[in-house]
């Protein structure tokens, strides 16, 4: 009986007795509710259970991001899924209303230049980053970037006491606006720039200040507050 009772109220996800034209604005109404309703990025396997077999999400999603064009907030594609995302050029606006103390903290400059060495390099792990930068690596600036969710252990590193590797997470994507690592900037042409190269990493001559302490870096901090959804 109970089984009975839940076939009859389950999704009618294909919405066959309505007109094409109806039917596709259900099903956006759908989309859109599901992704605003989340904490995290919506995933197309998650999208699929609200919209019929026939349906198509990309065409969908593209429908919903043209009737959001004027709106102050946008459809994002961000760590293998979508979210709902307030448009950058609004971001003063809500730091003012939120009050100074609100938000993530920025990224110092030593956490910022760990965090892209190991989404260029990972699996990596803290003994090799040491090596990379020509001073050691603190335990507690990787603590920091665990703590903010931006890297999690990995496999284990082959070296001496097979020490964990750390790669970067999923709230990293979502943080940066990444929705894969295949978005990250193109490491080739970030060293024709002479800005990030492998080959300066393993020789020390990373773009850092030799006299500072990995951790205490001069100059501005790099802003990685997440874009505030809604």
């Amino acid at each position: 009986m109970a089984r009975r009772a839940k076939l009859e109220t389950a999704l009618d996800a294909e919405l066959a007795d309505l007109p094409p034209e109806l039917r596709w604005r259900e099903w956006m109404g759908r989309v859109e509710a599901v992704i605003f309703a989340a904490s995290e990025p919506v995933t197309r396997e998650v999208l699929a259970r609200v919209v019929g077999r026939d349906c198509n999400l990309d065409l969908l999603i593209a429908d919903i991001r043209d009737e959001l064009r004027g709106r102050p907030y946008e459809l994002a594609s961000v760590a293998g899924g979508w979210q709902h995302r307030t448009k950058k050029g609004f971001a003063d606006a809500i730091h003012a209303a939120a009050g100074s103390g609100a938000g993530v903290r920025p990224l110092s400059r030593s956490e910022s230049l760990v965090l892209m060495a190991i989404a260029y390099f990972q699996p990596i792990a803290r003994g090799e980053l040491s090596e990379f930068f020509g001073k050691e690596v603190s335990r507690d600036l990787i603590g920091g970037l665990r703590a903010m969710g931006l890297i999690a252990a990995g496999p284990r590193s082959p070296r001496p006491g097979a020490p964990y590797a750390f790669v970067t997470t999923k709230e990293f994507l979502a943080q940066f606006g990444f929705e894969s690592l295949r978005d990250l900037p193109d490491i080739e042409m970030l060293e024709d720039a002479g800005l990030l190269g492998k080959d300066k990493l393993l020789a020390g001559a990373f773009p850092i200040s030799r006299n500072d302490e990995l951790g205490d870096f001069e100059g501005e901090d790099i802003d990685a507050s997440p874009a505030l959804s809604r």
